[in-house]
């Protein structure tokens, strides 16, 4: 690894980085469906599921977008799974009331989790600034939105940023802006636009290289279904995994579809963890867990009782486990050598038993 590898970047007193397990996300969105009590279930069921944050949107349909129908303004793509829907009223039906934030931001903390938002305007990065979040996180659609970018970085607080359909020029405008802003520590992530995306459209192997040119860990938000897209971006070193939560896909929710339902998210948790420890360093010669294990090798052993003087060969000799013999790799040189004293079957082999 390079230094800046190494470094970590702390969130509300949680290191993120190459050297610490995975920072796991629960992306509420919009799955509430505008009821209080089911926000409030979904934090809890996050804590139990072992999720380390949860993150709200932080928009108005208002702040989104105009309150029309003429064209651009109703989505037209047959496969989205909001085809039909006017974007004013989507955002309407998805958006969480700022007035529930502080609320679900304090329960999330009694739980032992980490709380912020994606603000979607600058008044929102206000808002949010007035709540003390511990970061903010910057979405993919956002990203272009240079004076966005350039407000909630200018708060000092660590910046993520989803990256989505952004090309390399995009991504570095953002963090150079972000950095001029004032803001130092920044986390991207790697992550497809497409809801649900498939896993054949994530090109996990982009999150190696977004982390060489732009010198800052890359995560994935993952709009994948199942762990598996997630638990794989660990091995490309991924130290954030952000997935959207429900606690029921057949009950719906904007984004029921392409979210984890809590025993999911509690995989997500248990399986990237694994995934992580199991990185370790360039290893050769098995490690010290394996050392007893060596003595189940295969290595020479007597086979049938030898008198002194006997030729040894195939008909008395055998390569069997466990290893206390001398190792395969003689057995042509001893083809044919004498033995020097009587030895009983089952007795392993050694070099003071051959006639040189």
């Amino acid at each position: 690894m390079t230094n800046w590898q190494h470094e970590s970047i702390n969130i509300g007193g949680r290191l993120v980085g190459a050297d610490h397990p995975p920072f796991i996300i629960a992306e509420l969105s919009g799955n509430h469906s505008q009821s209080l009590a089911t926000a409030r279930e979904m934090v809890k069921a996050a804590a139990q599921s072992g999720a380390h944050a949860i993150k709200l949107q932080t928009y108005t349909a208002d702040s989104m977008t105009l309150d029309v129908n003429s064209e651009g303004f109703v989505i037209e793509e047959e496969d989205s799974l909001w085809h039909g829907e006017n974007l004013y009223s989507l955002y309407q039906k998805a958006a969480t009331p700022y007035a529930w934030h502080k609320e679900l931001f304090d329960y999330a903390n009694s739980l032992g989790m980490l709380a912020f938002s994606s603000p979607f305007d600058e008044e929102a990065v206000d808002f949010l600034e007035g709540l003390n979040v511990p970061c903010f996180k910057i979405a993919s659609f956002e990203l272009t939105d240079i004076p966005l970018v350039r407000k909630a970085a200018s708060t000092g607080k660590p910046l993520i940023m989803s990256t989505g359909m952004a090309s390399l020029s995009d991504i570095e405008l953002a963090v150079s802006t972000a950095k001029r802003a004032g803001c130092d520590d920044i986390v991207l992530l790697k992550c497809t636009s497409t809801y649900p995306a498939e896993p054949a459209n994530t090109n996990l192997t982009t999150i190696a290289h977004m982390s060489d040119a732009f010198q800052c860990p890359v995560g994935l938000s993952d709009h994948t279904a199942g762990v598996g897209a997630a638990v794989a971006a660990v091995a490309f070193g991924a130290p954030v995994i952000e997935k959207h939560f429900v606690l029921d896909r057949n009950a719906g929710g904007v984004d029921a579809a392409f979210s984890l339902e809590p025993h999911e998210l509690e995989a997500l948790v248990i399986e990237t963890h694994r995934a992580w420890q199991a990185l370790g360093q360039v290893t050769y010669g098995g490690s010290q867990a394996e050392e007893k294990a060596k003595q189940y090798r295969r290595s020479i052993y007597v086979s049938e009782d030898i008198l002194p003087g006997d030729k040894l060969g195939a008909h008395n000799l055998k390569i069997v486990r466990p290893a206390f013999g001398l190792a395969p790799k003689h057995w042509d040189t001893i083809q044919g050598k004498c033995a020097t004293k009587a030895l009983a079957k089952g007795t392993a082999l050694a070099w003071e038993h051959i006639a040189v």
